[in-house]
C-alpha cells in the first residue's frame, strides 16, 4: 500500500491534511516531529508532508527535523510552517516580517505559476488561506518562486528536480480555492501514486488481519451503539464470529432511552450481547468531579474495570476491543504533539489492563471513513449515519460537578431538541447537534415568582469530517420552540443560550 508520511509540528490542521490527502484515495499517517529518524524511514513513504505550526523556525527552541530527511529521494511538500522549516533547513532565511503589510492572515488574492507540477491545470488566480507572520527573506538555493501575493512574492516556492514544494498557505482547508486540487497534483504529479486506499480493500485486508491476531481467542468488545463501535462491532463478527462478545455499559450519561435502542438494535445480530447497569458505580466514582480530563481518566478507568469483571464471568477472555479511531489518537497527543482533550479509550485508559491485548481495527480510520466501513460490512444506514456520542457520555456535556438529577435534566432538554430538530426537518442539514448543561446559574422570573436556575447551551454544527466545523444557522423559530419547551418541560433551567462558535477555534464538544 502507498503511503504519505505527514509530520506534525503542533499545526491545527495537522488532521486535516491527513483527511485530505486519504480523499485522494492514498493512505496516510501523522507523526509528530520528534519521531527518530529510523522510524520515520521505517514507514518507506512515497511523499512527505510537513504541516503548519505555531513557532518561528529562527528560534532554538522551536520544532526542526533531521536534515538527513532531505536526502531520501522521496518528494516533500511543506505547508506554512513546514515552508519556512524547509526554506530554513536548506539554507534560506526565514524573518520576522519587517511591517505589518507582510504578515498575511484569512483569504489572500493568490497568483500561482501553472507550470509548477503543484499548481498545473488550475486557473493562474485564485484566493489562498494565510496565516503566518514570518517572511522568506532567502529563498534556499535551487528554488523557484512559483506563486506570489500582493504582500508577499514568494508565497510557494518548488525545487521541481528534487521534488521540493513549500506553500505558505494553506491548501488543506476550504477557504483556499483549489487547495484540494493542488495537494492531489503532489500526490499524482509529484510523488506518482496510484490511490490503492479503498474501504473495499480495507474491510478485506483487516478481516483477514483480524483472524490472524486472534486466531482461536476470545474478544470482548466494548459496545456504545455508536457509530464507531457498531462498525467494529461488524466488522469483528465478521472476522471471528461467536469468539465475539458485545458488552454495552449503560453508565447513566446515555441520551434518554439510548440503553433500550442500543439493546433492540442488536438483539437480531449473531452475536453475544451483554448490558450492564453501571450507572450507580460511575455516578458515585465522578461525585465532586469538574476538570474535564478527570472526568474522562476516571471513566476510562472504570469502563476498563467494568470489562474486567465481565470477561471473568465469560472465562477466559484474551482481547478487549474498542471502536477507537484516529482523531481520537490524535487528539489525545502523541509524543510531544498537543492534548487537545483525552479520550477515555486513549488517554484515559489506566496504566494496568487484565487483558492480553487491546484490539483496535478501525484505529487508523477517520469518521467517514468508517462510516462507508459499515456501508461495505452492510450495516443499516440508521447505524451508520447516526450522530457521533462521546464515550463518557453527558459526563462531558454537563461543565463541573456531575449528579444525576442533572444527568435527567439534560438528557431530557437534549431529547426536546433532537425532537425539534427532526419535525423542523433541520436534522438533515446539522451534522450534530446536542445540549450542553453550563454550571452558569441566573436570576429568572417563573410564575411571578424569582428563580436562580441553570443556564442550557444548545449547539449545532456543518461540518464534512469532524475536525473543522461550522456552527449551524438554525431558523429563529425553531431556536424560539426549543427554548420555551425546555424551560417550561425541564426543572432547574431557566435561561438557553445558542453557541456560535466555529472549530476550529472551539471544538464541537464543550468539554
Amino acid at each position: 500500500m502507498e503511503k504519505i508520511l505527514i509530520i506534525d509540528f503542533g499545526g491545527q490542521y495537522n488532521q486535516l491534511i491527513a483527511r485530505r490527502v486519504r480523499e485522494c484515495n492514498v493512505y496516510c499517517e501523522v507523526k509528530p516531529w520528534t519521531t527518530p529518524l529510523d522510524q520515520l524511514k521505517a514507514f518507506n513513504p512515497i511523499g512527505i508532508i510537513f504541516t503548519g505550526g505555531p513557532n518561528s523556525v529562527y528560534l532554538d527552541d522551536s520544532p526542526q527535523i533531521d536534515p538527513d530527511i532531505f536526502n531520501w529521494g522521496v518528494p516533500i511538500l511543506g505547508i506554512c510552517y513546514g515552508c519556512q522549516l524547509m526554506a530554513h533547513a536548506l539554507g534560506g532565511q526565514v524573518t520576522p516580517a519587517q511591517d505589518d503589510s507582510a504578515r498575511e492572515y484569512g483569504k489572500t488574492d493568490t497568483w500561482y505559476d501553472t507550470s509548477c507540477k503543484l499548481f498545473q491545470g488550475l486557473p493562474a488566480q485564485g484566493v489562498s488561506w494565510m496565516s503566518h507572520g514570518d517572511y522568506m527573506a532567502k529563498v534556499p538555493q535551487g528554488f523557484a518562486l512559483t506563486a506570489r501575493s500582493d504582500a508577499c512574492p514568494n508565497v510557494a516556492i518548488a525545487d521541481e528536480s528534487r521534488g521540493f514544494y513549500g506553500v505558505q498557505f494553506h491548501p488543506e482547508v476550504n477557504h483556499t480555492r483549489h487547495g484540494v486540487d493542488m495537494i492531489r497534483n503532489f500526490l499524482y504529479e509529484v510523488c506518482h501514486a496510484h490511490g490503492d486506499w479503498t474501504m473495499g480493500d480495507y474491510k478485506n485486508t483487516a478481516i483477514a488481519q483480524l483472524r490472524e491476531k486472534i486466531g482461536s481467542g476470545k474478544v470482548l468488545l466494548a459496545l456504545s451503539g455508536g457509530v464507531d463501535s457498531s462498525v467494529a462491532a461488524a466488522l469483528l463478527a465478521e472476522a471471528v464470529g461467536s469468539q465475539l462478545t458485545c458488552v454495552f455499559v449503560d453508565h447513566g450519561l446515555m441520551r434518554l432511552n439510548e440503553g433500550d435502542e442500543v439493546e433492540e438494535a442488536f438483539a437480531q445480530w449473531d452475536l453475544n450481547f451483554v448490558r450492564v447497569d453501571g450507572a450507580d458505580r460511575f455516578l458515585k466514582r465522578l461525585a465532586g468531579v469538574e476538570e474535564p480530563e478527570h472526568k474522562r481518566k476516571i471513566i476510562g478507568e472504570e469502563f476498563i474495570r467494568v470489562f474486567e469483571e465481565e470477561s471473568k464471568k465469560i472465562g477466559a477472555v484474551d482481547f478487549l476491543a474498542q471502536g477507537t479511531i484516529y482523531p481520537d489518537v490524535i487528539e489525545s497527543g502523541a509524543g510531544e504533539a498537543a492534548v487537545i482533550k483525552s479520550h477515555h479509550n486513549v488517554g484515559g485508559l489506566p496504566d494496568y489492563v487484565d487483558f492480553k491485548e487491546i484490539v483496535e481495527p478501525l484505529r487508523m480510520l477517520f469518521k467517514d471513513e468508517v462510516r462507508q466501513l459499515g456501508r461495505e460490512l452492510g450495516l443499516p444506514e440508521y447505524l451508520v449515519s447516526r450522530q457521533p456520542f462521546p464515550g463518557p457520555g453527558l459526563a462531558i456535556r454537563i461543565i463541573g460537578d456531575i449528579t444525576k438529577e442533572k444527568a435527567d435534566a439534560l438528557r431530557l432538554a437534549d431529547a426536546i431538541f433532537q425532537e425539534e430538530m427532526a419535525r423542523a426537518g433541520e436534522d438533515k442539514c446539522a451534522n450534530q447537534y446536542f445540549a450542553v448543561l453550563t454550571n452558569t446559574r441566573s436570576v429568572g422570573v417563573m410564575g411571578d415568582g424569582r428563580t436562580y436556575d441553570y443556564t442550557l447551551a444548545l449547539r449545532a454544527v456543518t461540518t464534512s469530517d469532524f475536525m473543522t466545523a461550522d456552527w449551524a444557522r438554525l431558523p429563529y423559530d425553531l431556536l424560539d420552540r426549543v427554548s420555551s419547551r425546555i424551560v417550561n418541560e425541564v426543572r432547574g433551567i431557566n435561561r438557553i443560550v445558542y453557541d456560535i462558535t466555529s472549530k476550529p477555534p472551539a471544538t464541537i464538544e464543550w468539554e
